[in-house]
């Protein structure tokens, strides 16, 4: 289903496991007979080209978006294939070892595309792996995942795939949906339409059908027939672009006659997925629908996450702690009060609860994420929202990690797997960390009680405001400086048919998508943790104490660090070492800079709340601190104090999250582009409000 004024180009890349980049829709399960046979293997980039084992069959897997490949490929291979960069781009191509009668195989899945003629670097990847173009030589066998439901469309790339001459062993997907709308392919039928080409029917949800592909890949490894009216071609004699556009009269030609031996003709009839979609992409109902979903989805990564986050920093950082004191405990009463001790309790068991509060929101993230890419929601959502998002060179799925964001950055870039373009995912991923999340809404609300106690809800408000002006100006500055290259195309896609979740699956993606966050982000979270103590631990002169035993972090190396960036802020108007102390506690997590701050003022806030914090004796620190720094300016100094923290990098684990989804370049290029902003922003804020406020 296309709106008027689009053109067909543009399908919905499924939801990705962890580190995948590609259009994986990844609810994987297994064939009882293929279970037991894969495993995963090493690979390596030597001068751009991936390195394999030698000798072994190269299987490529190919098909349109929405088609459930990667959900099929996953179900052969398991959770054990191997993820890797595509040489010299950000796209994840997904790889394993399949083991067949003894004989190993290489597999590789490819993003999704509806053309051999690509339009995108994940389009690009996945015709370089299927016309051998990307270094590793021709494929052995192609698998062609192909859409029962949309048949007549599967055709035509099928035939493009079919002039390459390569083995190729058809995988009909989406059978089941066929039937149910009075259009059942079965493959014996399609494969005698086909001249021979072997088809088996699959599920990629359930395994079904994957050990049967299998033993049909197995069988005609040896060359499958070049079914009558199309004509084999040699990709390094031609222009690959002549090629495709120039054959495309008879490959639709070719298409339509076997449509005709399958006897396809009639079968057309409105079904209970259209029925829904005359709301659901209505121009108003359907935007109003979208928001109430996407407010249900804000709602659940805050307030349902918010009691197990609570529970896993209160009660199983005692348990860990309370382990700790015992295994200390046996070593000597001396034991409990070494740096060591300080190490383990603060810099280890401190990383381990930071990185387990992260968990729920994701877990719930990638729980609805799956349900509403299975239930076939997520494609009517790019739909109604690609308008838009079209300002940007975005399509309608840019909108849901952005708005997922101001819940909690980390489950937004998660989110930013629907897109399926690479380079639309940098840039949505550039832009989820200036989505204000609610770990800095505690700042702003101490602060704006502590400077403006009247009007501190008008000056939150103003923060969530500044935060999506501020989206919207630094997408357009980096798509006319860094993504010249994203562009608003043509968009339409194939709407995939309504149907219900496999809850199995859908359980089994989630926790590996959740272990694959854990292993990603643990290292450099802890690793940045266990530096953050280092610094309050080591004394900055022989009276401030001995190491791990400094009385005021003032007094640590840490405290000095801080002295010497204050200046750095003396144009933005808080030139004081108390505040440049939280704002680098902040890197670690937003959560912690109120905390930081009542700790350097040695104020003991209990159980206050933010308005009792900004309100008491801690707002009260703040305001002379502020003050004095600012020249009797100290509102429009907390103003920019208020809009740094707005702006520049959320939290460690959304460094984490970027580098482990995308490279560490990026990560780095979005930790930098967040301090410059956030300092121009903050510059700015103070230069102009100090003759105001």
């Amino acid at each position: 289903m296309t709106s008027d004024h689009y053109d067909h180009r543009r399908g919905l890349a499924a939801l990705l496991p962890a580190r995948r980049h590609d259009d994986h829709d990844d609810h994987d399960g297994h064939d009882a007979g293929a279970a037991n046979h894969h495993a995963a293997r090493p690979c390596c980039d030597v001068g751009g080209r991936r390195v394999h084992d030698g000798g072994m069959p190269r299987i490529v897997f190919i098909g349109n978006p929405n088609v459930g490949k990667s959900s099929l490929f996953n179900a052969i291979l398991g959770a054990r294939a191997r993820v890797m960069n595509a040489p010299g781009t950000t796209v994840l191509l997904e790889e394993g070892v399949y083991v067949h009668d003894g004989v190993r195989w290489d597999l590789i899945d490819t993003p999704g595309t509806y053309s051999l003629l690509p339009l995108s670097p994940d389009e690009e990847v996945a015709a370089k792996a299927v016309t051998g173009m990307d270094g590793d030589g021709a494929p052995d066998l192609i698998v062609t995942v192909v859409d029962a439901t949309n048949i007549s469309r599967a055709l035509y790339f099928l035939a493009t795939v079919l002039e390459l001459g390569r083995p190729t062993v058809v995988a009909l997907t989406m059978n089941d949906l066929a039937a149910r709308q009075g259009a059942r392919i079965e493959p014996a039928q399609l494969s005698r339409a086909l001249d021979g080409v072997p088809v088996v029917e699959v599920d990629g949800r359930t395994g079904a059908g994957a050990g049967a592909l299998m033993d049909a890949v197995g069988a005609h490894l040896s060359g499958t027939p070049l079914p009558h009216g199309l004509t084999r071609v040699d990709v390094d004699d031609v222009d690959l672009r002549a090629w495709v556009e120039g054959g495309a009269d008879a490959r639709f030609d070719w298409a339509a006659g076997v449509l005709a031996r399958l006897d396809m003709h009639a079968r057309d009839r409105v079904t209970v997925s259209d029925r829904i979609d005359r709301v659901l992409l209505n121009p108003v109902f359907g935007v109003i629908a979208f928001l109430l979903l996407m407010l249900g989805v804000f709602e659940a990564t805050t307030t349902l996450a918010g009691p197990a986050q609570d529970w896993i920093d209160g009660t199983v950082r005692g348990w860990l702690v309370a382990g700790v004191d015992r295994l200390f405990a046996i070593a000597g009463p001396g034991a409990a009060d070494s740096w060591f001790h300080s190490l383990v309790v603060d810099g280890l068991v401190d990383g381990v609860v930071t990185i387990g509060t992260f968990i729920p929101p994701m877990g719930i993230m990638f729980i609805l994420l799956s349900l509403l890419e299975d239930s076939g929601y997520l494609a009517r959502a790019a739909f109604v929202m690609d308008r838009a998002m079209r300002c940007m060179g975005l399509d309608g799925r840019a909108f849901l990690p952005i708005v997922i964001g101001f819940g909690c950055n980390l489950p937004a870039l998660a989110a930013t797997r629907t897109l399926p373009d690479s380079r639309q995912r940098v840039l949505v991923g550039m832009l989820v960390p200036f989505s204000s999340c609610t770990a800095r809404l505690s700042v702003y609300l101490v602060l704006a009680y502590a400077f403006f106690r009247e009007q501190a809800g008008l000056v939150v408000f103003m923060m969530y405001m500044c935060s999506i002006v501020l989206i919207l100006l630094v997408g357009i500055l980096l798509r006319r400086v860094r993504f010249t290259d994203v562009r608003p195309e043509p968009f339409a896609m194939s709407l995939p048919p309504y149907q219900v979740p496999r809850i199995v699956a859908l359980v089994r993606s989630v926790l590996m998508r959740l272990w694959g966050f854990v292993r990603g982000a643990s290292t450099i979270i802890i690793s940045m943790l266990v530096v953050m103590w280092l610094l309050q631990a080591i004394p900055a002169g022989a009276a401030a104490g001995s190491f791990a035993k400094v009385d005021d972090v003032h007094d640590s190396v840490y405290g000095v660090v801080a002295d010497r960036v204050a200046p750095v802020f003396a144009p933005a108007g808080f030139d004081d070492w108390h505040a440049s102390a939280a704002l680098m506690t902040g890197f670690v997590a937003k959560e912690v800079v109120v905390a930081s701050m009542a700790q350097s003022y040695s104020i003991d806030t209990g159980d206050e709340d933010e308005q009792q914090q900004g309100e008491g004796s801690l707002g009260a620190a703040m305001r002379a601190s502020f003050d004095e720094s600012s020249g009797d300016h100290g509102r429009a100094a907390a103003i920019a104090f208020m809009l740094f923290t707005l702006a520049y990098t959320p939290c460690l684990a959304t460094v984490a999250e970027l580098r482990r989804q995308y490279s560490t370049r990026i990560a780095m290029q979005s930790v930098g582009l967040g301090l410059v902003v956030a300092y121009i922003l903050a510059v700015v804020a103070f230069q102009t409000l100090r003759w105001v406020l």
